[in-house]
């Protein structure tokens, strides 16, 4: 990466050796979380159905991009467009033929849901708008789950309506083909219909006439997620997003049968040929979409696990491809929208921890494991969608004692969720508990701030309780699951009347508190004023100082690490201000150092988008939500004295996942 010197101004030869010179403090930016930093480059977020044309070309749906069309375009692992707006399309489902696409459509205030539109692949506009279902007013959910297109028909599941619906590729029904809870389609080389029943983990067959044939049923608890027909060998391919989470592949030219799979058997979970949770070359998640090329390229998009009750938040993008001999070729990741990375103190911040997914350190931050176990833990809050927060993507973690602790939160939360770590379950996040719940003993909203220390203590401002709560922990029982002491409650000092923040630095006993807006009812917003308290638990409580004065507009995010506060805005700028704990001034402030590189983003636009870590190194990590490139901003920084400048590489060797070596 690309280092940026801030000042051109002469220094004074006189300065003290020890004096912090801003002049010569550097800094790199880099991202995580996409294969791709830039914002014309970057991979587009949470796919959820792809399509495959002949030629390589991949088309992936997804419901909400930031940035660009809903519709993202790949070829040779790089992004070469988009189609249609950022929220025009539902995303569970798209086909295409030489000519079109057609993928289902966002509910729509001019003419409702259960809608698929028809695009021109090669002017990239809609010509054609088709009714599928008459539930109309579905906001959420799927209601067109399949499609597939066979010379000049069109098939498509209209899912609440329980059939298969057959029109030409101009639009005009032909028939209905009754099948319940229909989904992913395939048609073969007969026309022959296949009509996923991921509920029923079955498959079936039905004539080009509608008479239903065969029916594969597949192995207990097998959810058929996605179909391919393989024209060249006759055979049909099943993505199954049950516990499997692998490629079944039935021979369909008489009666149908197992003939092999393709993928590692309980993918990313699989124990055997990695750590539980670790994704890898044929370590699938959710097998979402599959497809081939006329060069007989695989093409295998993964929905990784957890989600949110809009369906635009899922675990990410992931496209594995692979040539004729099933040998991995590329991949293409996004495995974030709306989320941050927190550095891992057990690997001095080698490695993230998002609220579900970790990432390497390294440029463009592989995916290195999902931290979801949906079948062991099905009730986990990150995939509730019945759950009233929104994508539980933002992360704290600490290490005490050889134990990993995982707070999960959503853009703006008022509840807090935690997570352990233990050897058997390698990198799941073992869900234990949500504040406000009866963990702790309350139901109070957390709107005034909460922070996990390094110590694994929770510091938390309850609603309407004017007061810091304090919960201590007490240590971890013999799974390794966190055990915290009753609160002990703070009053607020009376310099702040609404707090919005609260950061407690372990190391130094310094305690961060801001105050909000005055006369805002914004409890996500913050104030201009932070108060610094240096020795709060030795006693000082009523003393701030520094006192630090934001003057930039719409500060939304803070993190602190060392001795600097990092502060991130919302509706203006990217940049990140570094305040001095000991002198309040601000030092310096990180905008893109690397422009040609990597994407910002615009803002900040979330209350927890901002961590930071002060290395081992003396370097900082400051880590930044970037919603516009569905990435996280990495800025590395080490303060530098005028005697010299000393950057230190970051270490890129990953430790184990329950380890702290």
């Amino acid at each position: 990466m690309f280092l940026k010197g801030l000042c051109s101004a002469f220094v004074a030869v006189m300065l003290s050796a020890a004096a912090v010179s801003v002049c010569d403090a550097q800094y790199s930016t880099g991202w995580v979380a996409n294969t791709h930093g830039t914002g014309t480059t970057r991979v587009g977020n949470v796919a959820r159905s792809m399509w495959v044309a002949p030629e390589g070309v991949i088309y992936t749906s997804s419901m909400w991009d930031e940035n660009e069309g809903g519709i993202a375009i790949y070829q040779n692992a790089r992004n070469i467009g988009s189609i249609g707006a950022h929220g025009e399309f539902q995303g569970g489902a798209i086909t295409g033929n030489s000519t079109s696409l057609f993928a289902s459509l966002q509910i729509s205030a001019t003419y409702g849901s259960g809608k698929v539109g028809r695009y021109n692949r090669t002017s990239r506009e809609r010509d054609l708008l088709i009714t599928v279902s008459e539930t109309t007013t579905e906001r959420l959910a799927d209601v067109v789950t399949g499609l597939a297109t066979s010379g000049s028909l069109l098939y498509a599941s209209d899912f609440p309506g329980n059939r298969v619906r057959v029109f030409t590729t101009s639009g005009v029904w032909v028939r209905d083909i009754s099948a319940a809870g229909p989904g992913a389609l395939a048609v073969d080389g007969g026309g022959n219909i296949w009509v996923a029943q991921q509920s029923l983990g079955a498959v079936v067959e039905f004539s080009p006439t509608g008479e239903r044939r065969n029916t594969i049923q597949l192995p207990a608890k097998a959810r058929p997620s996605s179909l391919y027909f393989d024209s060249a060998t006759g055979q049909l391919w099943i993505g199954d997003a049950g516990p499997d989470m692998n490629i079944k592949i039935y021979d369909v030219a008489g009666a149908p049968y197992a003939a092999r799979t393709f993928g590692v058997q309980g993918g990313f979970l699989n124990t055997v040929t990695g750590v539980k949770g670790q994704v890898g070359d044929r370590r699938f998640t959710r097998v979402a979409g599959i497809g081939r090329d006329s060069a007989r390229n695989l093409y295998v998009l993964n929905n990784p696990w957890g989600g949110s009750w809009d369906l635009g938040r899922n675990g990410g993008t992931d496209i594995h491809a692979y040539d004729g001999t099933g040998v991995l070729r590329w991949q293409l990741q996004s495995v974030n929208f709306e989320g941050n990375a927190a550095p891992d103190p057990s690997t001095d911040g080698a490695i993230f921890y998002g609220g579900m997914n970790i990432y390497s350190g390294t440029v463009g931050g592989t995916f290195v494991a999902n931290t979801i176990d949906p079948f062991t833990y099905p009730s986990d809050p990150r995939i509730n969608l019945a759950d009233h927060e929104r994508g539980e993507h933002f992360a704290q973690i600490a290490s005490v004692g050889g134990h990993r602790i995982l707070v999960a939160a959503s853009q703006n939360p008022d509840t807090f969720y935690f997570f352990h770590f233990n050897p058997a379950s390698g990198y799941i996040a073992i869900p234990d508990g949500a504040l406000p719940g009866t963990a702790f003993a309350t139901t109070a909203k957390v709107r005034n701030g909460f922070c996990l220390d390094s110590n694994g203590d929770i510091w938390a401002g309850l609603d309407k309780t004017n007061a810091i709560s304090h919960y201590p922990l007490t240590g971890f029982d013999s799974t390794g699951k966190p055990l915290w002491g009753a609160a002990i409650t703070m009053p607020l000092p009376r310099t702040i009347s609404q707090l919005t923040r609260i950061i407690y630095l372990r190391e130094s006993d310094t305690m961060i508190l801001t105050q909000g807006a005055a006369g805002s009812s914004d409890w996500t917003a913050i104030g201009s004023r932070v108060e610094v308290y240096h020795g709060w638990l030795a006693g000082n409580r009523t003393s701030p100082n520094p006192v630090i004065t934001l003057t930039a507009a719409n500060p939304k995010s803070i993190a602190a690490a060392g001795n600097y506060l990092f502060v991130g805005y919302v509706h203006t700028v990217a940049n990140i201000d570094a305040f001095n704990l000991t002198t309040g001034k601000l030092d310096i402030t990180l905008t893109n150092s690397n422009p040609n590189m990597v994407d910002v983003g615009n803002d900040v636009d979330s209350m927890y988008g901002l961590r930071a870590y002060r290395r081992s190194t003396g370097e900082y990590e400051v880590t930044k939500d970037n919603y516009n490139g569905s990435s996280i901003v990495v800025y590395r920084w080490t303060p530098s004295v005028s005697t010299g400048i000393q950057v230190s590489p970051m270490k890129t060797m990953l430790a184990s996942p329950f380890s702290v070596n």
